[in-house]
């Protein structure tokens, strides 16, 4: 039996790339959903700071505003929390939050100091602007404490060996309550060297090695910030400029990136997975070697950083992006690939009159004109968020105008029209959050509490 106390600060602040990686594992958001969401809570309802941050840390000269911050978000979902860290004094946080030096232009993502109003948030800005509230009461919570156990037991002449451990302060987990992760640990029951346990039963399991799991997009977001697993052969000083750089893109240019890449139907998503397409492969094989390394952006920020110290000239790294370019086109024209479309249909674009392209966009089936010129685009399904009501998985809505219809993997089928007259059924004589809200808002304070009362009596006795 062997116990090791331990314990685990609280994760860092977010910075961008940390957040949408954060909102994609909990639902399922895409890169672009996240800043949008995070764009509106920092421009509509001052209640952030700046999103597009690849900092998770914060500078010396915020600490006198980090009460006023904590007062900001003194709410109902978070008062007991704020009210925990006051009473143990001038709020600070833990080591290493604040670090000047590990902030350039803008420090991580935080509450401002202007009190947020909830009710005037839409459902996907509170959950967000929950992630960042409890990230920040977090770092000036204790760290969690625990007790790491080993045990080694002996059975039919063989050793096994549990791990598990003891809680012994929640710390900042408390936090998060019920939405805090699951350990990878479990809790093991108490007992104490040499003693005797019973078996209730084993079994033999047999498993198989997987291969690595398909990119989402909050994976693909996490290899695109540090590429480096995917540069094996390539020179460390590559290597450590990339990760001194921030990777491929930037906070502000990845989720861009990644929806171009499916707007241009060259990747597609299958449930949460990314695949690439037919046309995406092919790509591949017509482009020369070196724009499909991630060695080629870390070449060109080593030439950039050369130039801002005055070692390269302006001019002759432009010159060598203008010859690579020539280069680069010059090798496609001249390859024998030829690229070939496998996703004709028998539709006609009613544009151009050439044949029509299905391809799987981000939200359903859609069908495209192969002429990127014409750029003519029909929806031909969308996966809704509509629940089916015998599995409840969602439903995909299929064809155009009055004749629009629902349909599901389990085979239910309904019409648009029939789903909104149940839907309107169901929801006869329900207020709906929106209401209910309106309606508190029309409420005026009445003239003559009960307290009012009270004082005005005592006041006149007292005259």
């Amino acid at each position: 039996m062997k116990r090791t106390p331990k314990q685990q600060p609280a994760p860092p602040l977010f910075d961008l790339t940390e957040l949408q990686k954060e909102a994609h594992k909990r639902w399922g958001w895409s890169a672009k959903e996240t800043l949008n969401t995070l764009q509106g809570l920092y421009e509509t309802h001052k209640a952030v700071t700046y999103p597009r941050t690849d900092s998770k840390h914060l500078t010396s000269d915020m600490a006198d505003t980090l009460k006023d911050r904590l007062d900001a978000v003194r709410l109902a979902p978070y008062r007991k929390d704020v009210a925990a860290i006051m009473r143990a004094g001038v709020p600070k946080p833990q080591k290493g939050v604040i670090d000047d030096g590990k902030v350039s232009d803008h420090h991580a993502i935080i509450p401002t100091e202007e009190p947020a109003v909830l009710e005037r948030m839409s459902d996907a800005e509170k959950r967000l602007f929950d992630l960042i509230v409890k990230r920040f009461l977090a770092v000036f919570s204790g760290a969690y404490r625990y007790e790491a156990v080993t045990a080694v037991l002996e059975a039919g002449g063989e050793r096994f060996h549990a791990k598990g451990r003891t809680i012994k302060d929640e710390g900042w987990r408390a936090v998060y309550g019920l939405d805090a992760e699951e350990e990878d640990d479990k809790t093991l029951p108490p007992f104490e060297k040499g003693e005797k346990l019973g078996i209730r039963a084993f079994s033999m399991t047999e498993g198989q090695t997987k291969p690595p799991a398909r990119f989402n997009e909050g994976t693909l977001l996490a290899a695109m910030e540090n590429p480096a697993q995917f540069m094996a052969g390539e020179s460390k000083d590559l290597i450590r400029t990339l990760g001194e750089t921030g990777g491929l893109g930037t906070v502000a240019t990845r989720a861009d990136i990644i929806d171009k890449l499916f707007n241009s139907f060259v990747i597609e998503k299958k449930g949460n997975d990314i695949y690439t397409t037919s046309k995406g492969r092919q790509l591949l094989e017509l482009v020369p070697e070196d724009l499909k390394s991630p060695a080629l952006t870390g070449e060109w920020e080593q030439k950039l950083t050369k130039i801002a110290k005055g070692e390269l000239p302006k001019k002759k790294f432009m010159d060598e992006m203008t010859a690579f370019a020539k280069q680069a086109v010059s090798e496609v024209k001249a390859s024998d690939k030829k690229f070939k479309h496998d996703n004709v249909t028998g539709k006609m674009c009613p544009d151009c009159g050439k044949p029509m392209l299905e391809v799987n966009g981000k939200r359903g089936k859609m069908l495209v004109c192969q002429d990127r010129e014409c750029g003519h685009r029909q929806r031909v399904s969308q996966l809704t968020n509509a629940r089916c009501p015998n599995c409840h998985k969602k439903l995909e809505l299929r064809g155009e105008g009055e004749g629009r219809i629902f349909t599901c993997r389990c085979g239910y089928r309904e019409k648009l029209s029939a789903f909104e007259k149940r839907k309107a059924k169901s929801n006869t004589g329900k207020a709906s959050r929106r209401d209910m809200q309106k309606y508190m808002k029309q409420q005026e304070e009445p003239a003559n509490t009960a307290m009012a009362e009270a004082l005005k009596k005592l006041l006149e006795n007292k005259d």
